[in-house]
């Protein structure tokens, strides 16, 4: 290992070409300062304190025993450690994941356990695929794709869909999983049929309140505390005899083994949509977690590398009895607070959890169910987003209903015909934006350099014989029709005769062959009113598609402008009109 001058582990944003560049930690290893070996090894330490409940409480979550849950964290843990190019990102078994993997893992297993984590495995080497071809292929930028109330909207689904899949496991019986509006129901007609064991759901409340009241302190392990007082108390009088508290049981030793898992192909059109669903929020949660920590670490996170890394975390998992992990919003700030330096942190915690499972399966035996709902319960109420959506009903309105549809749509229908739900309101959003653009007519205003819509300054002057209309917008397929509708109507409407229209161009950003073909159509329509089409500030990247398109003998060359101020003089000029700018 080498000393190296700065306090700083080497940014991932500068790592040499070749294929190291695919592989952050080797380059992390190369310039690891021994100093960090403390601090990593402790903060490791620390965070084997969640790993170990969290990962069996959102094992259980996810409709596989609570085992595969420690083995979706060892395995992924190494991978990332290896792939992944944020510094102390830590990887595992997610609540926001868990209603995703439930909806596939309970309609496909037919409540066996071992068809159960194949279904889960499958569904992370999918998730895995996915996230590392849109890395190599660098679609990082996806999920940038959903509005932040869109986020919001499936986010408070997902976290109330969580909510009501724990409460039966916290009140001591089950139900059949049908969607949440319908588990409630079930929920409903439990209790009030009796099947409530009120030990069980006192056990779970009182964990749930340690665990948010100890949440504000991130150097006390809160989980542990809370966890461990269950177990120790359901093992110290019994209660799974006495009360019928159910537990978790003893766990198989030992480390996971190498395994594919093998589904039928009559499962596999509905894993591939399940894990697809799976990398989208996966990434989603992990892309806007490494930015955040990429800031307090101040160094350069490439957000396809981050897809790779968290592809190749759930490849491993889905080849070691894994299930579909994401990155952690509770985990990786345990790890920044205890002093976390590097990924060696995440390795450290991955072979503590290693150790538990060769010696202290039986730790666990008499860890009570309803705990591990309170774990669970606990990390989905933080998984809702109020607060700001209160400030987007008062600045967006609409953005804040869009929000309360996507929510619906995951609280109604269930998480993945939700997040269908989400992402389809997302491309209509993005869609109707460009669809019906801001447009204007702008007039020259005294005492204001440059020129501005007339709607905004009615006082504003306009040059006698001449249109300029300004398009907010790239001009594609769905608003062209609007364009040139509008600048027809604009020649029509004008109080005197129109000799030219000028088209201040500076935001038409694209031009798709639709409306390349609509501007011959429109030059063709204005030429037969006597009016002659040009364009000003249009950007050299567009006007080359122009050219492309084979355009130019057609518009002709001549009728590009680089400034509006420089349009209006030609213009000026050409038609012998007197007015001053």
């Amino acid at each position: 290992m080498s000393i190296e001058a700065t306090d700083q582990p080497h940014k991932p944003g500068t790592l040499p070409g070749g294929w190291k560049r695919w592989v952050p930690g080797l380059q992390m290893i190369s310039t690891y300062k021994l100093s960090w070996l403390t601090s990593d090894v402790a903060a490791g330490l620390v965070l084997t304190t969640m790993l170990v409940p969290v990962g069996i409480a959102y094992a259980e979550a996810s409709g596989v025993p609570g085992i595969y849950g420690l083995y979706a964290t060892v395995i992924p843990l190494l991978a990332y450690a290896m792939f992944g190019p944020s510094r102390i990102m830590v990887l595992g078994p997610d609540s926001s994941l868990a209603p995703l993997i439930l909806a596939v893992v309970v309609s496909l297993s037919a409540n066996d356990p071992a068809k159960a984590v194949a279904v889960a495995g499958m569904m992370a080497i999918v998730s895995g695929i996915v996230c590392i071809m849109a890395g190599v292929f660098r679609f990082g930028f996806i999920t940038e794709l959903l509005s932040k109330p869109i986020r919001y909207g499936y986010m408070n689904g997902i976290a109330l869909t969580v909510l009501i899949s724990q409460l039966p496991k916290m009140m001591g019986f089950s139900i059949e999983s049908s969607g949440p509006v319908r588990n409630i129901i079930s929920i409903v007609q439990s209790i009030m049929d009796g099947k409530a064991n009120y030990t069980a759901v006192l056990i779970g409340l009182s964990t749930l309140v340690i665990i948010m009241v100890l949440k504000r302190y991130k150097r006390i392990p809160g989980i542990l505390i809370a966890v461990a007082g269950a177990t120790f108390a359901t093992g110290f009088w019994h209660l799974d005899q006495v009360y019928g508290v159910k537990v978790l049981g003893s766990l198989p030793q030992g480390l996971p083994s190498f395994r594919i898992p093998w589904i039928s192909m009559d499962d596999l059109q509905d894993v591939i949509i399940g894990g697809c669903a799976v990398a989208l929020v996966s990434f989603a949660d992990t892309s806007v977690l490494s930015r955040i920590y990429s800031v307090k670490t101040k160094t350069n996170v490439d957000p396809n590398q981050e897809m790779i890394g968290l592809g190749a975390a759930n490849f491993a998992a889905g080849f070691f009895q894994g299930f579909p992990i994401s990155s952690s919003s509770s985990r990786t700030p345990v790890a920044e607070a205890s002093g976390a330096k590097t990924q060696l942190t995440g390795v450290v915690g991955a072979l503590a959890v290693a150790v538990l499972l060769f010696f202290g399966a039986d730790l666990l035996r008499s860890l009570p169910n309803s705990a591990l709902a309170a774990v669970v319960i606990s990390s989905a109420i933080g998984l809702f987003e109020l607060g700001d959506l209160g400030r987007i009903f008062r600045v967006q309105r609409w953005e804040f209903w869009l929000s309360v549809v996507c929510f619906l749509g995951v609280a109604v229908f269930g998480a993945i015909p939700g997040i269908g739900l989400a992402i389809v309101i997302a491309v209509i959003e993005f869609l109707w934006d460009g669809w019906r653009p801001h447009y204007a007519v702008l007039g020259r205003v005294e005492g204001i350099r440059g020129y501005h819509d007339i709607k905004r300054y009615p006082q504003a002057r306009l040059v006698p014989g001449l249109i300029l209309f300004r398009w907010d917008a790239p001009l594609f397929f769905a608003n062209a029709a609007l364009f040139r509708e509008e600048v027809l109507k604009q020649v029509d409407s004008a109080p005197a005769p129109v000799n030219r229209i000028i088209v201040t161009s500076e935001p038409v950003t694209s031009i798709d062959i639709t409306s390349a073909d609509m501007l011959v159509d429109l030059k063709k329509e204005l030429e037969e009113k006597q009016v002659q089409l040009h364009f000003a500030e249009m950007k050299d990247p567009v006007k080359d598609k122009l050219k492309r398109f084979e355009l130019f003998p057609v518009l002709g060359s001549d009728i590009f402008y680089p400034t509006i101020g420089a349009a209006v003089d030609r213009y000026l000029e050409e038609f012998k009109v007197d007015w001053k700018p």
